[in-house]
């Protein structure tokens, strides 16, 4: 029995037939033997996605031991790998040649695939999600073919393709359009939340990286604010790296999070301490080690994007809904910030974006905080992150996605007879 579990342990799934290439030819041999067996085919890559877009009850292909060549092109940036090799290995990869990803989320356990699949971003004024970085890509579709798509080569697949939620075909390899290493200047410390949104405008425009972090059942909000700079001159020591990112970033949240579910009416009280008891950090360092940080406290989360000129009203509402659950809200919620970009589902397709996430520490109750939210944020033209959490379907979704058909154009061309789906895909893509 194939039996799977995604990171943060909501999702279960088991497998027909499990494989782990080691090259592409490898996968289209594998996609070829589950068409003639009646398989649908999913690959999977580290598990962070909150939702079950990689479930499958066919084949499952785990795609991190495939080892072909990087190709590295220092001279225009571009930088073309294995689509299974996970984010931490491709930013060394790239550190050592002078480049690096202009933003970045807050994990680096994803593979490349599935952060793209998912439409992983981060937080920056001038740079959109991974997906907008990709210049090329090559996958094996399901007549098992192994098929190119570039600006020249099936553009239109390309289009669809750079975040195609794994319903095209199994992705085997990524060029993405890099730029020079560069590092970065963290500034991180509490404000009172209104006055922080009473002054966002000014914040984001003398930032590079501007990141909002309140804890429910306080006043206060973690301003991280993080600018480009010459040179590391800040760096953080081990000991501050400890502090900072293991004791006060995971065993404390976590201790807390444990406590609030044994004894939820403490919960309140936890978050006020904690909101106190972290104090200001400053330090520099190259813009890989910056953006990401350990993550060991498991949650469940549902993030959607709204246009920036809703945030307030997203998070007035959200402030409202946590005070009237039947239950106690435990994590954080985050604000991110993107720009526009042209990915045809891209929750920042076409304008300027604020993405809140609402999480529960794993194994607690989140449902109907989750669905309170996600009503709100879909009155306020919301569109859902697809690796986290929500209920949307097909109907819902393509009024909030301008280029929704002609997503499904591509796949009906390319997965006429629904190799690459499943439950969720048949749900949000339909059938």
């Amino acid at each position: 029995m194939h039996v799977w579990t995604n990171w943060a342990g909501n999702l279960r799934s088991v497998s027909a037939r499990v494989t782990r290439p080691t090259s592409r030819d490898e996968v289209v041999a594998a996609v070829r033997a589950a068409a003639g067996d009646g398989f649908t085919v999913k690959a999977v890559g580290g598990g962070h996605s909150f939702n079950p877009i990689a479930v499958t009850t066919g084949l499952r292909l785990h795609l991190d031991a495939l080892a072909d060549p990087v190709r590295i092109d220092r001279g225009t940036r571009l930088v073309t790998v294995d689509a299974g090799m996970p984010l931490h290995r491709l930013n060394a990869l790239l550190d050592a040649h002078g480049l690096a990803l202009p933003s970045l989320g807050d994990t680096t356990a994803q593979t490349i695939a599935g952060a793209l699949a998912t439409g992983t971003h981060g937080s920056a004024n001038l740079y959109g999600s991974l997906p907008s970085r990709v210049e090329a890509m090559e996958l094996v579709t399901a007549d098992g073919t192994l098929l190119r798509c570039d600006a020249e080569q099936h553009p239109e697949v390309l289009a669809a393709a750079r975040l195609g939620l794994g319903a095209l075909g199994v992705v085997t390899e990524v060029t993405l359009r890099c730029v020079d290493a560069f590092t970065l200047h963290a500034d991180e410390h509490n404000l009172l939340l209104y006055d922080l949104l009473a002054g966002l405008d000014q914040q984001l425009a003398s930032t590079d990286h501007l990141e909002l972090r309140w804890l429910p059942y306080t006043e206060r909000v973690r301003l991280i604010r993080r600018r480009v700079v010459a040179a590391s001159d800040r760096p953080a020591s081990g000991w501050q790296r400890w502090l900072f990112d293991d004791f006060l970033g995971n065993t404390v949240p976590g201790a807390a999070c444990r406590i609030g579910r044994r004894h939820p009416g403490l919960q309140p009280a936890l978050s006020r301490v904690a909101a106190g008891v972290v104090p200001a950090r400053r330090y520099t360092g190259p813009s890989h080690t910056v953006f990401a940080a350990p993550q060991r406290v498991r949650f469940v989360a549902m993030e959607y994007a709204v246009p920036r000129p809703a945030l307030r009203d997203l998070l007035d509402g959200v402030r409202s809904i946590v005070d009237h659950l039947p239950f106690r809200v435990s994590f954080p919620v985050k604000v991110r910030f993107s720009p526009p970009d042209d990915v045809w589902l891209s929750p920042s397709y076409q304008r300027e974006t604020a993405h809140v996430l609402v999480a529960q520490f794993a194994g607690t109750a989140y449902e109907e905080y989750f669905r309170r939210v996600e009503a709100l944020a879909t009155s306020l033209d919301g569109r859902p992150h697809w690796g986290t959490v929500h209920w949307r379907d097909a109907a819902s979704l393509r009024a909030a996605y301008p280029r929704f058909d002609q997503m499904l154009a591509v796949r009906h061309k390319l997965d006429p007879g629904r190799m690459f789906t499943n439950p969720y895909l048949d749900r949000v893509l339909g059938p």
